[in-house]
């Protein structure tokens, strides 16, 4: 079991007399060694709340498309409920929905369309796809750095993020795009579950444009994986072409050691100055 198996465990409760067909509650623990500054990374909640999923359709584990909205901060270091319910069970496709609870009060909702996703084939390239950018490789470029974005990064202790040495430096990159490499800090091999944190896993591109922005709290992200990774590092693009009334689109990709997109992402989130 690697840290993230731990850290992503969940363990389904009784359920009540008279409770509705196809619900199950589950309990885990939100642990702060995924935290960015004093809250639980947006995609660290959302692999909870995936593998609570997992266990409802136990033969379609992967999420071809989820949809979270982040309703409130998570609470580092707390337990949390996980109330899932079938919505359809179909032999390819099964929708579900999940709350991830603290404290009695959701924290985040989620939607998924569920199945079973194959490799990520370079021996059959897909008909149309988005190319792997041309970046240095991980050796050639800087590790994430909590003191060039001006906070407290626990997360760095369990994942290894490399980024693209001219966009390292909040500002210097004068465009508002972040690229680079990112992997398990205890080398378990990336999957489809592990892909959902990674997604939400780099600094915002906005970053790259304006600097130090201060937080830029996700409200909704939709994940769409395209096939199970390769072993090794991903890469990862993100980049926004819209920001205005404090509120950033951000856009995003990840692509496996063979070269395949395995990921697709975009979100909805606040930028509140420093």
């Amino acid at each position: 079991m690697s840290q993230f198996d731990d850290d992503t465990q969940v363990v389904r409760i009784a359920q009540p007399l008279g409770a509705s067909t196809g619900a199950a509650s589950f309990r885990g623990q939100v642990q702060p060694a995924w935290n960015i500054g004093v809250n639980p990374n947006g995609g660290y909640l959302l692999a909870l709340a995936a593998q609570a999923l997992r266990q409802c359709t136990p033969t379609q584990p992967d999420a071809l498309s989820i949809t979270v909205h982040y309703l409130r901060p998570g609470l580092a270091g707390q337990s949390c409920q996980i109330d899932t319910q079938l919505l359809r069970s179909g032999r390819t496709l099964s929708t579900a929905r999940a709350t991830l609870l603290q404290d009695g009060i959701p924290r985040l909702e989620v939607l998924a369309a569920m199945s079973a996703l194959g490799a990520a084939d370079a021996a059959a390239p897909p008909l149309l796809a988005l190319p792997r950018p041309d970046i240095p490789p991980p050796d050639a470029c800087p590790g994430r750095s909590g003191t060039a974005q001006g906070v407290d990064l626990p997360i760095l202790g369990r994942l290894d993020i490399r980024l693209h040495p001219g966009e390292a430096v909040p500002g210097a990159a004068g465009r508002a795009r972040v690229s680079g490499w990112v992997r398990f800090a205890d080398g378990r091999a990336p999957d489809a579950l592990g892909c959902l944190l990674m997604a939400d896993a780099f600094p915002p591109a906005l970053f790259g444009l304006l600097g130090m922005v201060g937080w830029v709290p996700t409200v909704e992200l939709t994940v769409h994986l395209r096939g199970h990774p390769a072993p090794g590092w991903l890469l990862g693009q993100f980049w926004s072409h819209e920001l205005r009334d404090g509120r950033v689109v951000e856009d995003g990709a990840l692509w496996d050691s063979n070269g395949q997109l395995v990921a697709q992402a975009r979100q909805l989130a606040l930028v509140r100055k420093a």
